[in-house]
């Protein structure tokens, strides 16, 4: 897609408008996958005819699971009734529209409210987005020897594995930093000094206390060895995931909840590659199933804590964020989920997943 002179990008191509559309017999998992291909956080539903009849976006399906929703429920359940569109006489009026309404993107309709374009604001920047997250504090866990990568880490601590020209570690920091984060700690132990060292000489433009384990500590245990005592919602993350969502929104979700926790999650799809056998007593068959697919979300390794927890976790001791997560909950404390699509959350992990992520960074769905 190629910005258009008025300062629009138009997808005109007839299998680049129908990646913005799904049915409205669709469910809500549909809709999620489809939004995650498209990469543009939204597709518009159409009905039996082809018509427009709404429009739903990763926001309105967050909202609808966080509510207990469930994600086999019918996509009209979380859509939008009155979506926002032009008609195909006024598609030059779309710009003034999105400016209005203080969206992203219109759909244009013919006669008969047929999509035959999606038209998109060209507005994005690749700078900071905000200062939303200015003096938010952000703590990356970087101790680990990412054993799951062998051989690269032997040459290479696991945070500074390239993924496309730039580590894995410096991705994460860039994207925070977009939006005003400017207050880093990164705890690191397996190959310290080549991290610090590689910080030292890379330019940047925020601050970086590394925090230094003498033994591992797991993805919590280190945060002890901080001592600075923070005053507002502190971000967790692992050193190899990339989180396509909107911080502001999470930081923004955490506080408004009333969350104690809250734990980044991403909806993860797995097909069982045989057919499925239901049965009763005695054996006998009562269904049969092709290679169905299970859906649940996961944690994705990205974390927003109130700072007063802190304390929960042991000193010197190996420790989880996970096991933190149990005992908040078993102490009543509120531990909540800010669910994303599965094309949202990137792991690098294992060889596999760091192969997807370098194809969608290629692909230029990840900055």
């Amino acid at each position: 897609m190629k910005p258009e002179g008025n300062g629009l990008i138009s997808d005109k191509n007839k299998n680049r408008t129908d990646a913005f559309k799904c049915s409205s017999s669709a469910t809500i998992l549909d809709a999620m996958k489809k939004i995650g291909a498209n990469a543009r956080g939204l597709v518009y539903v159409v009905n039996d005819e082809d018509m427009l009849v709404g429009c739903v976006t990763d926001g309105d399906i967050r909202r609808w699971i966080i509510n207990g929703g469930r994600i086999n429920a019918n996509v009209k359940k979380a859509m939008n009734t009155d979506p926002v569109y032009v008609a195909e006489p006024a598609r030059t009026e779309a710009a003034a529209v999105m400016a209005e309404r203080k969206i992203e993107s219109v759909a244009v309709v013919d006669s008969k409210m047929h999509i035959t374009d999606v038209v998109f604001s060209n507005a994005e920047t690749k700078g900071v987005r905000s200062s939303s997250l200015k003096d938010t504090p952000v703590i990356v866990m970087a101790g680990g020897k990412g054993t799951r990568l062998y051989p690269y880490t032997k040459i290479l601590p696991k945070p500074l594995i390239p993924v496309g020209d730039i580590p894995i570690v410096e991705r994460i920091l860039n994207r925070f930093a977009r939006y005003g984060a400017d207050r880093f700690y990164m705890t690191v132990n397996y190959r310290k000094e080549m991290i610090k060292s590689y910080f030292s000489e890379a330019p940047h433009g925020y601050t970086i206390e590394f925090v230094e384990e003498d033994k591992p500590l797991g993805t919590a245990g280190s945060i002890r060895l901080i001592k600075e005592k923070f005053d507002r919602p502190v971000i967790i993350t692992n050193c190899d995931i990339l989180i396509e969502a909107d911080y502001e929104d999470v930081l923004k979700y955490h506080i408004e909840s009333g969350n104690d926790l809250t734990i980044v999650s991403s909806l993860k799809n797995t097909v069982i590659p045989y057919g499925v056998l239901y049965a009763k007593e005695n054996g006998i068959i009562t269904s049969m199933e092709e290679k169905p697919e299970l859906s649940h979300f996961i944690n994705t390794g990205m974390y927003v804590l109130n700072p007063e927890f802190i304390k929960l976790i042991p000193k010197g001791k190996i420790f989880h964020m996970t096991e933190l997560a149990e005992l908040m909950m078993s102490e009543g404390r509120r531990v909540g989920m800010y669910p994303i699509g599965e094309n949202a959350f990137l792991d690098m992990g294992e060889f596999a997943e760091m192969k997807r992520m370098e194809e969608r960074i290629n692909a230029g769905f990840v900055e």
